[in-house]
């Protein structure tokens, strides 16, 4: 990624230029993820494309992303104050039957417990 292209990005408003530059370009970002996760996560507010970009890079290579997925679930739990895309996360990374296995999700993994919590704050 040239310096030109990170300037643009870095005067992304809501993390939607940031996205589609990393879809776009998801051949060649090895060298430029650190910087577009750390772009995307301070340009985006709400978390709805910090999501997104976690559930992408999820459904393209979990194994070679998955320090890239982790910061960005980390981010989407701490931005997404009002829950309306921690559910669809959810559902993405662990699978539609979460809800059946939290017990163990939770047990080992702090990110879903995490987010199973503000989604079901009575508890599992």
């Amino acid at each position: 990624m040239n310096e030109e292209t990170m300037n643009k990005l870095a005067k992304d408003e809501n993390g939607l230029a940031t996205y589609e530059y990393l879809a776009n370009n998801i051949d060649n970002i090895d060298n430029d993820i650190d910087a577009l996760i750390d772009n995307m996560i301070r340009v985006d507010h709400n978390g709805q494309f910090v999501v997104s970009t976690a559930r992408y890079l999820h459904a393209i290579d979990s194994d070679k992303f998955a320090p890239s997925i982790d910061r960005l679930i980390k981010a989407a739990i701490d931005k997404d104050r009002e829950h309306v895309y921690l559910a669809d996360l959810a559902a993405s990374i662990w699978g539609p039957d979460y809800k059946q296995n939290a017990t163990t999700l939770a047990a080992g993994d702090d990110n879903f417990r995490r987010i199973y919590k503000r989604l079901y704050p009575v508890g599992m």
